[in-house]
């Protein structure tokens, strides 16, 4: 097999290497560290199995297969801390996850593709569409922090009744978006014919290895499981004596490790000129995180009996506010350069920074 190939599974390496640290008690930082890493390997491979059959399927499709896939990593990452009981973690990761997609991978992509092309142009019906449905789920979300900031006295099934109401109501929309996009307006979300000509042509070239993608990506998943398992277990004592709070650890940790896929998949697409399906992806996968992910995680929360509310800091939800309409002013125009990017990427390091100093 040629070099180039063997490189990329040399990092898979930290995988027997994180279990090995487990089973043989090499201690709590050396499982921290090398499952982290694991992590990260796997997610690498995730991401291309991702691309791989999302560019076969086209940028509707595709983009909404690197959406699901492209977050099953933090999905399984905070299935496994809510089981775990570190409730405060899986909701900052919530709220991590959408700033990291609509401000740093996002940001990352205008970068890499701006250094490379002078502009790129992609369909505005990404940003607004998606823009919107994520107004809606910021609105959703901040609703339980504002009825506790207005009311004198706090009712704590009152809050998880809320929550779970507007949970059902958000999957509602997501599954109408959609619809919208990939059944009643579909047409909205078409390329050019010279594009749609080359998918085509792609799409034979690639078809014979879709098989062994779909493979890479059930393998990957599972990996990922079983790295996410000791990952969990010990990120709260670790984290504890880096001195991070469960804020900052949910907020900027989490996404960092689980989002590893996405920066690798956003800038691939990017370099390729393929804005359309860079913008699916990254609206996509904050729009998957508000609007499915989180009320996932509501009612599974209930289910195994960790009550995971929607009651987010003030200071949160107004760091989702802000991260939404920048995206939107930026992405609204269909038109992107290197510059975009940088201020996406400055919004989200002086809000990370906060986090960082945030008491709570």
């Amino acid at each position: 097999m040629p070099m180039r190939k063997l490189i990329p599974l040399v990092p898979l390496v930290f995988v027997p290497i994180s279990i090995a640290a487990d089973q043989l008690a090499w201690g709590d930082t050396a499982v921290f560290f090398t499952s982290a890493l694991a992590i990260i390997a796997v997610s690498i491979w995730l991401s291309t199995a991702t691309e791989k059959i999302a560019v076969v399927m086209g940028p509707s499709i595709g983009g909404l297969v690197n959406a699901v896939f492209g977050n099953a990593t933090q999905l399984i990452v905070a299935l496994t801390a809510l089981r775990a009981g570190l409730i405060d973690i899986v909701r900052a990761s919530i709220t991590g996850s959408i700033l990291c997609d609509l401000l740093l991978l996002l940001g990352i992509a205008m970068v890499a593709g701006g250094l490379r092309y002078k502009e790129q142009s992609f369909q505005s019906i990404w940003m607004r569409v998606n823009g919107l449905s994520m107004l809606l789920a910021v609105v959703a979300i901040a609703l339980p922090t504002l009825v506790i900031s207005t009311s004198n006295i706090v009712d704590a099934s009152a809050i998880r009744n809320l929550s779970t109401i507007t949970a059902a109501v958000l999957i509602l929309v997501y599954g109408l978006t959609l619809l919208f996009s990939l059944k009643t307006h579909s047409y909205l979300y078409e390329v050019g014919l010279a594009e749609a000509e080359t998918e085509s042509a792609e799409e034979h070239a690639h078809a014979p290895k879709v098989a062994f993608w779909v493979i890479v990506l059930l393998i990957s998943t599972i990996a990922i499981a079983i790295e996410s398992e000791l990952f969990v277990g010990v990120v709260e004592a670790e984290t504890a004596q880096l001195a991070l709070t469960p804020l900052f650890t949910g907020v900027v940790l989490l996404p960092f490790v689980g989002d590893m896929a996405g920066y690798v998949t956003v800038i691939r697409l990017s370099l390729k000129n393929k804005m359309d399906l860079t913008v699916a992806t990254t609206t996509g996968d904050s729009l998957l995180v508000a609007l499915f992910i989180a009320p996932v995680l509501v009612f599974v929360g209930q289910a195994i009996g960790q009550p995971l509310d929607l009651n987010f800091n003030t200071f949160e939800v107004s760091s989702l506010t802000i991260a939404v309409i920048v995206a939107n002013l930026i992405g609204f125009g269909g038109r992107s350069n290197w510059l975009d990017g940088t201020l996406l990427i400055a919004t989200y390091f002086i809000l990370g920074v906060a986090f960082y100093y945030h008491p709570a």
